[in-house]
């Protein structure tokens, strides 16, 4: 199968020679139809597959097969991060380079008045982070009254709690008559449920199995005291000799904590999280790109855009809260086909955190161990089954739905399924609002 059989065109089939590309991944070649059928579509596929030519490529298509001319957009992209949003239409400039299509990229931490200048010009592609778009539309910078085709990239953090305000004001204001395209690695049932509501009739595309990492990514476990994750960490980054390792923390602070620590280590180390400007993000992402900085340190808000070629290493210095996300997190290696290594560093507090992954993936993460790194608790082999809310209150309460004791577990975090989630949809603890971080 070549990209000219789905029904391209030869500037987009050029386009695509171009960037090497001359065989469709599977969810190219199941989304290009779909989306140019004209019909709404949900496609899930694992992280690094090429969703985002499974969506650039058609719409690009459908507005050229159509030719209109007004101030635009016609097609409007959202997507939670910056640097998603960048990568987005980094895409669409590449593939549209032989057409005469006019796009833009607008997100938070830079100045507001360059992106309205570029939007008082016409255009026909508008990708846009939520916060900063409607920052935008509050100022009369846009309209979105031609707008043909709506897509939403990794859709699943676009309708959580912490955007679902904003992208409904966003669909409120859209025409009734249009295309909606939901692109994404997970989808929870949550989720689908929510998507369903926004969607007409769609056509539905999944490649692999729900919620399931690329199977060139070897995966992983470190059973390591929390103290020690730095120690180990800078042992394995010397010992393996590793040039380019991208590690998460769950926090800001906590990303820059290791940055610091790295550094002193004699290991070259940059942060990239929501409180950096965008001025220092882009350095040290184009750092880390080029192998000036070892490690990239960085927060769940890097997950869902950073698209490195060949990234060999991903670490989780602590796993992340919510188990999509460390789909999303290792994602960053093995993409294209290409072979890559995710371990985690686990502590005995994070042991709900990991079953909670393991059911997700539905398989145990192998364990490992280094000399003088032994833990001095020891991590689960399974995979906890769930309690039964009913015998624990009797077991707890004596029935009265009151825990005995302080009701606290894990570091004094309320005990709860940490891994799992509850029933607002959002895991075992409530996921703050990225909406200001992010755009």
């Amino acid at each position: 199968m070549s990209f000219s059989s789905l029904g391209l065109s030869e500037q987009l089939v050029r386009a695509t020679t171009d960037q090497g590309y001359e065989t469709p991944s599977p969810i190219q070649a199941k989304a290009i139809p779909a989306v140019l059928s004209g019909r709404d579509v949900m496609a899930a596929a694992q992280t690094g597959t090429g969703k985002t030519a499974g969506f650039t490529l058609p719409l690009l298509q459908r507005l050229a097969e159509n030719p209109r001319t007004g101030k635009g957009p016609r097609v409007l992209i959202l997507a939670p991060t910056r640097e998603l949003a960048a990568q987005v239409h980094d895409s669409v400039a590449l593939y549209s380079r032989y057409m005469p299509t006019k796009s833009a990229v607008v997100f938070g931490g830079v100045k507001i008045n360059p992106q309205m200048m570029k939007l008082r010009k016409g255009l026909d592609v508008l990708v846009a982070t939520p916060g900063r778009l409607m920052d935008l539309y509050q100022q009369n910078a846009v309209r979105f009254d031609e707008v043909e085709i709506l897509v939403l990239d990794e859709a699943d953090r676009m309708l959580d709690m912490g955007f679902i305000r904003d992208i409904r004001k966003i669909l409120s204001l859209l025409p009734a008559k249009r295309q909606n395209l939901l692109f994404s690695a997970t989808f929870s049932k949550e989720i689908r449920t929510l998507a369903e509501g926004l969607l007409d009739n769609p056509v539905q595309v999944e490649v692999a199995a729900r919620n399931t990492a690329a199977e060139s990514i070897i995966q992983s476990v470190y059973p390591v005291d929390q103290s020690q994750k730095t120690a180990l960490l800078s042992k394995l980054v010397r010992d393996n000799a590793w040039e380019q390792v991208l590690v998460f923390t769950r926090t800001k602070h906590g990303a820059n904590r290791l940055t610091q620590k790295l550094e002193r280590d004699g290991i070259t180390a940059a942060a990239i999280h929501g409180n950096k400007s965008q001025g220092a993000r882009t350095r040290a992402l184009a750092d880390f790109k080029q192998g000036e900085v070892r490690v990239l340190v960085a927060t769940d808000i890097a997950a869902r855009g950073l698209d490195i070629k060949q990234l060999p290493q991903v670490v989780n210095f602590e796993l992340p809260n919510v188990p999509e996300d460390y789909v999303h997190r290792i994602g960053r290696t093995g993409r294209a086909g290409e072979s890559g290594h995710a371990l985690s560093l686990v502590s005995a507090d994070e042991g709900q955190m990991l079953a909670g992954i393991e059911r997700l993936l539905k398989k145990q993460l192998p364990r490992k161990s280094v000399e003088g790194f032994e833990p001095s608790n020891n991590l689960p082999l399974k995979p906890k089954a769930k309690a039964d809310p009913s015998r624990a209150r009797n077991r707890n309460g004596g029935g009265n739905g009151k825990p005995a004791g302080n009701g606290r577990s894990f570091g004094g975090k309320p005990a709860g399924r940490s891994g799992g989630r509850s029933q607002n949809g959002n895991g075992g603890q409530a996921r703050r609002s990225p909406q200001r971080e992010t755009a």
